[in-house]
């Protein structure tokens, strides 16, 4: 078993690696969003989004040196409820590898109850991670801004963001026409752990996920797969727009809508 710390904020001011030096679940390896589960060059205003889809050549790498090999079953967290930890589950599973899980409620239910962190770094096996992405599991701008009228889309930010109240970090504010709200904090309950498997799947069934495969985004292609672990949990079908919103706001001739959702 590999356990894997993946921590990240959109604070600046504040670090997943040094959140996960000042303690973390014995053994487990530290993966950061921007480095190791994106792919180089990501920015605000890119094209291709702030947390670019990484290549097959980089997942092998990264996966390798951290010791994941095709027989290694992996356990992620944050401390986050699963905001962060989710982009790794969805990334394994894109390449093939099912073996993954993530810990319910993270690090933090970890402490809450009273189970004990290490600060000593591991020293992981190298293995051999040969990453080959499946077919369906990630959506690019320009399928996306050619189906999209004809798709079911969901939009895993906050409310705010999606109606366009807001936007923080990405070139203009909205969502992509015709998507509708799923914000991923909707999949947990209130002590920050997965709702079960029926009430999800009831939350997503009443947006229409029941009868059509959902492409999620979020803002960057990382909390949106929060969402697609809800999805699979429920045993529904999901892929994932990877540029997000965070590439589609930085097309300036593809349409954004704010508010609630226009009737098509």
């Amino acid at each position: 078993m590999r356990v894997a710390d993946v921590r990240w904020y959109i604070d600046p001011a504040r670090k997943g690696r040094e959140a996960y030096h000042a303690g973390h679940v014995e053994g487990a390896v530290f993966f950061d969003v921007d480095a190791d589960l994106a792919a180089p060059g990501g920015a605000r205003g890119s094209p291709r989004g702030r947390h670019p889809w990484p290549s097959e050549e980089q997942v092998s790498r990264v996966m390798s040196a951290a010791g994941v090999g095709p027989e290694t079953f992996v356990v992620a967290y944050d401390d986050l409820s699963g905001a962060m930890a989710a982009r790794l589950w969805y990334l394994l599973r894109a390449h093939g590898h099912d073996g993954v899980a993530l810990l319910d409620g993270g690090i933090t239910r970890w402490r809450d109850e009273g189970r004990p962190l290490s600060t000593a770094p591991p020293v992981p096996r190298t293995a051999t991670f040969e990453a080959r992405l499946g077919p369906g599991f990630v959506v690019d701008t320009a399928e996306l801004a050619a189906t999209y009228r004809d798709r079911l889309v969901l939009d895993a930010r906050a409310p705010e963001r999606y109606r366009g109240d807001t936007e923080p970090l990405d070139p203009r504010a909205g969502h992509v026409p015709g998507a509708l709200s799923a914000p991923y904090t909707g999949n947990l309950s209130p002590d920050g752990v997965f709702l079960p498997p029926d009430a999800l799947r009831a939350r997503y069934a009443a947006l229409g996920a029941d009868r059509r495969t959902a492409v999620v985004y979020c803002g960057s292609g990382v909390t949106a797969c929060h969402d697609l672990f809800a999805l699979d949990r429920a045993g529904l079908p999901g892929t994932l727009y990877g540029g997000s919103w965070s590439a589609w706001s930085s097309h300036p001739a593809l349409p954004a809508e704010t508010g609630e959702p226009q009737k098509r």
